[in-house]
């Protein structure tokens, strides 16, 4: 199943450090590793299991995202914010807080910072006044310290044709203990060697290792995902609540797939309103009628109902795509019955029958058409929910949903859309027979 795997010391996507480390896993072809056992969240979930009982390290198995750019990993990804100037203790503080609450939730699973803890460092603390006394700089103070303790760019040169760059750095063994201060010397304004001692002390102290903001805030990152059987948006919901036990002060920004999720999902109901409002004026204009339109609108809960249904025996989550498979579905559900109901208002009108004569006349004439189409869609979409390679995930989100939704919208179909019609029909206009050839 694994193919082969890459490591990287010193760097990881949380930061760099002595004790990070990164793996990159590579699979062998999708068409080799089909079984379920063998995708690459199941080896994820076995993955951490044994990762877990490792005492001396904190591994994490990450699945990349679905869609680039967003983020590391699959899941959520917040910010916690200092939106009120508390300071970086506090924000800790309410890191942990979040960390054990997170913990404690059954719809959370793999919650962690996707940061570095605090650790150890060495502050310099320069005095200004014995600097300018010692007639020293801060800015020569700052180059000497850039240069002897990290490098710097002189110039390029060419060796052989080729052009090389030139970095200065002081030598391993002055750089390595507090105590090696003392051997640097900082040149003053009138050219003299000034020790570096006699400019500056310093101090350990414990602090972050990397100074993390968010929006211009002082904030930490919080990564996780949710837990077998539940969604991404009930995921968040858990993350909102617990928010709400967290100090005044500290705030939740989202990032990531997370927050084009929370954009996408506040739009959701609007344009599915939008989508059947349009469908229902479409009808209106085309029938210049309002009863056939609502016959055909009613329908549409009942391809809604297969395709839910459909994703949740499957286990699939109501993601974006499952969204694009329901609109989908609700256009087929009105297609289905307008070859009813256009039927139904044409023997109701034109040929003088009653309207429930008419509906049931419609519903059998127009049989064979609604399965014949319903069956040749259903193949068609069949090889999306069966799918088994890259961006399955998403192919079996669209299919499932729409094949659930046209199951249940053709065969319910056929008898509820011919009651929806004689509802409508006789609740506006009263159950009387129309005359021959009159138009609505």
């Amino acid at each position: 199943m694994v193919k082969s795997v890459f490591t990287v010391r010193g760097f990881n996507f949380a930061g760099n450090g002595q004790n990070s480390g990164i793996a990159f896993i590579e699979f062998f072809d999708f068409a080799d590793r089909k079984e379920t056992s063998k995708k690459v969240q199941a080896l994820a979930l076995r993955a951490f299991e044994d990762f877990k009982k490792i005492k001396d390290a904190t591994i994490i198995p990450i699945v990349p995202p679905s869609i680039l750019e967003l983020g590391n990993s699959s899941g959520f990804d917040i910010f916690l914010q200092d939106q009120a100037g508390l300071g970086h203790e506090v924000l800790m503080q309410a890191r942990d807080k979040f960390l054990q609450l997170a913990s404690q939730d059954p719809k959370l699973a793999l919650v962690r910072p996707n940061g570095l803890n605090d650790e150890p460092q060495y502050e310099i603390l320069i005095d200004e006044e014995r600097a300018r006394a010692q007639q020293v700089s801060l800015a020569e103070i700052n180059q000497t310290m850039s240069v002897a303790w990290g490098s710097a760019y002189v110039n390029d040169f060419i060796d052989r044709g080729r052009v090389k760059k030139v970095f200065i750095q002081g030598v391993s063994s002055s750089r390595i203990s507090p105590e090696d201060f003392n051997k640097w010397f900082v040149r003053s304004n009138s050219g003299e060697m000034v020790p570096f001692s006699a400019v500056a002390s310093g101090r350990w102290i414990y602090g972050s290792p990397k100074l993390e903001r968010f929006n211009g805030v002082s904030s930490v990152e919080i990564v996780g995902q949710p837990a077998p059987g539940f969604s991404t948006g009930e995921a968040l919901a858990s993350v909102e609540r617990i928010m709400h036990e967290m100090p005044p002060g500290i705030g939740l920004a989202y990032t990531g797939l997370s927050y084009e999720e929370g954009e996408a999902g506040s739009q959701t109901t609007v344009l599915f309103l939008l989508s059947a409002l349009i469908v229902f004026l479409c009808l209106a204009a085309l029938y210049e009628s309002w009863s056939v339109p609502v016959a055909v609108m009613m329908v549409v809960p009942l391809g809604i109902i297969g395709a839910v249904a459909a994703t949740m025996l499957r286990g699939i989550s109501a993601d974006v795509f499952f969204q694009v498979g329901l609109l989908t579905t609700m256009g087929l559900a009105a297609k289905n019955a307008i070859l009813i109901v256009e039927f139904a208002k044409e023997l109701r009108d034109k040929h003088g029958k009653t309207t429930v004569d008419a509906a049931i006349e419609a519903a059998r004439l127009r049989l064979r058409p609604i399965i014949m189409t319903s069956i040749a869609f259903l193949f068609g979409v069949l090889p999306m929910a069966l799918a088994n390679g890259p961006s399955s995930g998403s192919q079996h989100s669209i299919g499932t949903g729409v094949v659930g939704g046209m199951l249940t919208a053709t065969f319910l179909a056929i008898f509820f859309v011919p009651l929806f019609y004689v509802l409508v029909v006789d609740g506006i206009k009263g159950k009387k027979k129309p005359s021959a050839n009159r138009e609505e």
